[in-house]
């Protein structure tokens, strides 16, 4: 392993010096020191760092030495190096290389020129270029040095005929100064186009190569301008030199003004001009119209309070983009003011001309397309809309659009990222014109915050942010502002997310690392705010323990208080409605309480078990508007609303309803049991017994096969369901969301919802008929029963007159007893016909219920139907019944 001073710079550059020149470290030591003053000196490169020009270089170079395999192999290698990303100057390693491979005893004047590169403009992020070039000239010793952050004026200045030739090409008669390295004029002009333009310019003193002064010059090859003998009506080409440099401003000039009517440049007419000029000049005036339409958008949006943060960054961006148009006109003016002071000719290389303003006008114009296409797309936009808009402009194959567009969207989405870093790390929203993608609504209490309060605006969602992170981030700050408002936890929200705050500069994750740091972030902050939140809701609030205590009591899961709590409620809830007193049955509830197993809940529960009087209809008894109740307040009711809970009331009824058919069914039971032996002596009363029975075992199948399928195919199978997901439940929207889906499957699944209103008609009928079966029952067993007493005591008074010595019974009461005896026995066919007519009554609303259950789109309420009917009894009475039966299980034995 190499020790540390064997990779140390000054080792490493003493063997590069050694290999270079092929010498000993002794013989060396001076170069070695030269380099070592070369590397620690502020020198810069007097050639632009473009990676491609070098390489083609290169690449030309093997190819002029016939070395076309070397040519090809180079750029395999040079692809390769650019996959990798162990190498980050590779500009000045290529550089170094095409040096060294130069032979130093020819004139160095092949050198790169100071702006040649591949494209006319370097689209690099200015903090990135490191622009301290020296200056060529004594007389305009200047270099650029950027100020804005895209730089329209850094373009290239390109001959006509080649690359830009030095001072000395030009003019060989002037004097070679050598640049000097401290000079303190390099930060006058930041621009790589002015330090071109001016250092091309002859000096005012020079002659030319033949000896000849300037001025003979300018004669022989300057064309004729306005006011030149003989030229009057013709319009010379630095007139329109001119002039396009005012439109470029939105400045009408002399003979090329704005036209109204076509929204346009237009040539005057009159004006004396060869087709040639006239076509450059209109293309050239395309940049004063797009410099127009940016103008005139900035200046009214500039104004306008309402268009909010984003929209005056937005503005803020093509002011900058425009600084640096204006700075390339300012030069462009500076090289025209120039050539008049010093009376340049339009022949000299270094003179301005139409094709070669098209030639430097040619990115910025690409640039000011861009910007004036994002105008009209960014019309009546603003906020997070108007940030999509401008992200939807980098989906381009383009880099240098993709890298102008990305700038301007740096600068556009940094007050939305601002609000987003705000709203996730403090829960806080100051969004005065409206542009977050988040929206508050201060009339909400406190009570609906989860529900209503917060919310999200789907339009003004950046396109850069996905549906998904935008419901993060809401979650997020509501989160936030749920534990101070309503659960009352002033934890700091350091403490809650353990996630470093970068809203110093949100606009870099956006280019960086999106993937990763900025969606880090949001989920980061996701997770810790939800995972809090539910542990204080848990801990402190016990929000499951509430859950299972509305499971035990509103939907009658705990037997032992049910069943005991219903026959204490018995003799009052068969009273009438209206003599029902709450605080009567409340006392009553609190006996079964202390009485049964619901004791041992927490004081916390039980003080918000009570007792509920719903609304009373004429005719209705306890049974109907009783209703055990739930209060619930502060955070669980975020989950508990007031809908959930008149849900709760309606599923109790229900079960309330179907628990009260089996006590009834159970009463009845007891009822044959006792009377059936009871009544015995009375032969003639078996019938109406037998018809009795059959009819109740048939009731309590029925009541059987539905508790079973309330209880364990809806109740336990949505509980067991409902709990599994708040156990896995990562925020508070998801627990509402699962209990929210555990109601409507048990509403839907008990017949409650509106698709199943005839079902629950028919179910009502049925539990109606079960009532109905117990008067019947209760009354013709008094009957019964009091024919057995008036029996019984006429048998008693006989054998006590036999006891005394008299006659048991005289012949008028023996005739009395048998007459009412035979009108007894009379009305047990009556008895029988009130037990067959309910019993038809019954049966046909049970196949009136089998047929809806058969026809039904829910799978469980079919299998319903066939336990209902397991013998098949109702299916030979019900054609329909036996076709929709028989249809369904055919299509099942095929499937």
């Amino acid at each position: 392993m190499a020790t540390p001073d064997q990779k140390s710079p000054n080792v490493l550059l003493q063997n590069l010096c050694c290999r270079i020149l092929g010498r000993s470290e002794a013989d060396v030591a001076q170069q070695f020191q030269y380099a070592v003053r070369v590397i620690g000196s502020n020198f810069a490169p007097t050639v632009e760092r473009d990676e491609f020009l070098v390489a083609e270089k290169i690449k030309k170079e093997l190819i002029r030495q016939r070395r076309e395999a070397d040519a090809a192999l180079f750029s395999e290698l040079h692809r390769k190096l650019h996959s990798q990303g162990v190498l980050k100057n590779k500009w000045s390693i290529l550089y170094l290389l095409l040096s060294l491979s130069e032979d130093p005893r020819k004139q160095p004047n092949k050198a790169l020129p100071r702006d040649a590169h591949s494209t006319p403009y370097y689209y690099a992020r200015p903090q990135t270029l490191p622009l301290n070039y020296q200056d060529r000239s004594t007389q305009s010793a200047q270099s650029a040095g950027s100020m804005g952050s895209s730089g329209v004026s850094s373009i290239s200045v390109y001959a006509l005929n080649g690359p830009t030739p030095t001072p000395q090409s030009l003019l060989p008669g002037q004097p070679h100064h050598t640049p000097g390295v401290g000079d303190g004029l390099r930060q006058q002009l930041g621009a790589r186009l002015a330090w071109t333009l001016t250092a091309n310019q002859p000096s005012s003193q020079t002659t030319t190569s033949k000896g000849l002064p300037n001025a003979v010059s300018r004669n022989m090859t300057r064309p004729r301008r306005e006011g030149d003998v003989g030229g009057a009506a013709e319009v010379t080409e630095a007139a329109l030199v001119r002039d396009i440099l005012y439109v470029f401003q939105g400045i009408d000039g002399k003979n090329i003004k704005m036209s109204s009517a076509e929204n346009c440049y237009k040539v005057e007419a009159k004006a004396n001009l060869s087709r040639s000029l006239r076509d450059t000049a209109v293309r050239l005036a395309e940049l004063g119209w797009l410099h127009n339409k940016i103008r005139k958008y900035t200046d009214q949006r500039s104004l306008d309070r309402s268009f909010g943060l984003v929209g005056q960054s937005f503005c803020a961006a093509l002011h900058q983009e425009l600084k640096e148009y204006y700075r390339l006109l300012s030069v462009l003016h500076s090289q025209l003011q120039l050539e008049d002071d010093q009376g340049v000719n339009l022949g000299l290389e270094s003179s301005l001309t139409l094709r070669r303003l098209l030639v430097w006008t040619y990115d910025p114009k690409i640039r000011l397309k861009t910007l004036a296409a994002l105008v009209d797309h960014c019309q009546g936009r603003k906020g997070g809309e108007l940030a999509s808009a401008v992200h939807a402009y980098t989906k381009t194959g383009d880099p240098y659009v993709r890298s102008l567009v990305q700038h301007i969207l740096s600068l556009v989405s940094h007050p939305v990222l601002s609000f987003l870093y705000r709203w996730i790390y403090d829960g806080e929203l100051e969004d005065t014109y409206h542009e977050f993608f988040v929206a508050s609504d201060p009339a909400v209490k406190t009570d609906r915050l989860w529900q209503d309060k917060y919310t999200l605006r789907k339009s003004m969602i950046p396109s850069f942010i996905t549906m998904d992170q935008s419901r993060k981030v809401l979650l997020i700050g509501k989160s936030i502002n749920f534990l101070h408002q309503v659960c009352h936890d002033q934890t700091p929200t350091a403490k809650m997310i353990a996630v470093t705050k970068s809203a110093d500069s949100p606009q870099d994750d956006l280019f960086t690392d999106l993937e990763n740091a900025f969606r880090g972030k949001i989920d980061a902050a996701y997770f810790e705010t939800s995972k809090y939140l539910l542990d204080v809701l848990s801990k402190k609030y016990s929000l499951l323990d509430h859950m299972q205590a509305v499971r035990r009591y509103l939907l009658l899961g705990q037997g032992d208080f049910i069943r005991h709590l219903m026959d204490l409620l018995k003799p009052e809830l068969v009273r009438p409605a209206t003599t029902l007193y709450q605080h009567n049955l409340t006392g009553i509830l609190e006996t079964a309480v202390r009485a049964t197993n619901a004791q041992f809940d927490s004081p916390e529960i039980l003080k918000r078990l009570d007792v509920r009087l719903l609304e009373v209809s004429p005719g209705d008894t306890g049974w109907d508007v009783f209703s055990l109740d739930y209060h619930v307040d502060g955070p669980i009711a975020t989950v508990f609303t007031r809908e959930c809970m008149s849900h709760y009331l309606r599923v109790f009824n229900f079960l309330w309803r179907a628990k009260r058919m089996e006590y009834i069914l159970t009463d009845i039971r007891k009822g044959h049991m006792c009377n059936a032996k009871l009544l015995r002596n009375m032969p003639e009363f078996s019938g109406v017994l037998h018809h009795g029975h059959i009819l109740a075992s048939e009731m309590v199948h029925f009541i059987h096969q539905m508790q079973y399928y309330i209880t364990f195919e809806v109740l336990e199978c949505s509980w067991d369901e409902l709990w599994n997901k708040v156990q896995q439940a990562q925020d508070l929207d998801h627990i509402i969301a699962a209990h929210e889906g555990f109601l409507d499957t048990i509403i839907s699944r008990c017949l409650l919802d509106a698709d199943s209103r005839a079902l629950l008609n028919q179910l009502r009928a049925v539990f109606d008929q079960i009532i109905e079966l117990q008067n019947t029952q209760d009354a013709i067993y008094r009957a019964a029963l009091g024919e057995l007493q008036r029996r019984l005591q006429f048998e008693e008074k006989r054998k006590q007159r036999e006891v005394e010595g008299r006659w048991g019974v005289t012949a008028a009461e023996e005739e009395e007893e048998s007459k009412r005896i035979q009108e007894f026995r009379e009305s047990i066919p009556k008895m029988c016909s009130q037990l067959r007519i309910l019993t038809h009554f019954y049966q046909g609303i049970v196949q009136q219920f089998l047929v809806l259950l058969t026809t039904s789109s829910d799978e469980s309420l079919r299998f319903l139907s066939f336990r209902l009917d397991f013998n098949e009894h109702y299916e030979a009475r019900e054609p329909r019944l036996r076709v929709s039966l028989g249809s369904r299980g055919r299509r099942g034995s095929h499937t």
